[in-house]
């Protein structure tokens, strides 16, 4: 089954891939080559009855997906496609939201795929429009309400290809947020039991951004690094077993890494005391068969490194 979107570039004569991971409960619906030709990139939201958009030559990828998870929002499935685009370099030129783009106006400016491969709801849809050197990427996101739709246009260089693989699957629910599982004494319990669970943490789903929200556990950890500077601990993120392996193993130390650059930017805790890796499955607290036990696998932890 085809779960990821690989499209390769020759930039510079080297090939280069920038690659959209798509979780393993999605399923591609339509994959449109043609080369050359040319495809307009909203750059603006609707305004004064037009669309700013911008005009790119070159081969022209189109893919779109179906996500297989009711109750799944916008913002869950466009969140992780857009993290992984800007990680892989690209620089976000427009980025909207339903009314915010222009509602129905700017949907029918937008040339997506046809129905049933894509089916974009006019109250509840986000786009978003990316650049890197040659390269444009455009993701147009909407829902129904038991499944995610994703078009994702690609505009570039000759030479793109698409590659089997999966990422773990994405649900509409992301992680437990049991903050009365957070030790009142921290420090005590990391250095008495070597590892604590930092049970607060949500992240969106699929991926690694924490947001903007505050939780203790964070400010717990800070102050006790804070209080022992010559202290040293690793985050370690873990998953469920949903997915295969590599996807995992990435995905969980791509959310630990999260976690410390949060410590690092709002805590201004040093990079000398933190390091950041990942687990994926290989770590369980409890049975994968079960959705309770699958949530209290999916976390991340803080043990001390340091040896006195």
């Amino acid at each position: 089954m085809i779960r990821t979107a690989v499209i390769a570039c020759i930039l510079g004569g080297a090939a280069q891939a920038a690659t959209l991971e798509f979780p393993s409960n999605a399923t591609r619906a339509l994959n449109d080559v043609r080369s050359p030709d040319s495809h307009s990139v909203a750059i603006g939201a609707y305004g004064e009855s037009t669309v700013p958009m911008r005009e790119v030559t070159g081969e022209v990828t189109r893919q779109a997906w179906m996500i297989d998870a009711p109750g799944i929002t916008t913002a869950q499935i466009i969140g992780p496609l857009r993290e992984q685009l800007v990680a892989d370099g690209f620089n976000v030129v427009f980025e909207c939201e339903t009314d915010g783009c222009g509602g129905f106006d700017f949907r029918f400016a937008i040339d997506v795929s046809p129905a049933p491969a894509m089916i974009v709801d006019l109250g509840d849809f986000r786009y978003v429009s990316t650049s890197k050197g040659d390269e444009v990427v455009s993701l147009m996101v909407s829902r129904t309400s038991t499944r995610g739709f994703v078009d994702v246009t690609r505009v570039g260089p000759s030479g793109s290809a698409v590659a089997q693989s999966s990422a773990p699957a994405v649900r509409a629910t992301v992680a437990r947020t049991d903050a009365a599982a957070v030790p009142d004494d921290f420090g005590a319990a990391l250095e008495t039991d070597g590892r604590v669970v930092l049970s607060d943490l949500a992240f969106q789903v699929g991926s690694s951004n924490l947001g903007d929200a505050a939780f203790a556990s964070l400010d717990l950890l800070a102050e006790y690094l804070s209080a022992n500077p010559n202290k040293t601990i690793a985050l370690v993120g873990h998953t469920d077993s949903s997915g295969p392996l590599n996807g995992n193993i990435a995905l969980s130390k791509r959310r630990a890494s999260s976690v410390l650059d949060r410590l690092t930017r709002d805590y201004g805790i040093p990079r000398r005391q933190m390091e950041a890796e990942g687990m994926g499955y290989l770590s369980p607290l409890s049975t994968n068969l079960t959705q309770e036990g699958r949530d209290l696998n999916r976390r991340v932890e803080v043990i001390v490194t340091s040896t006195e």
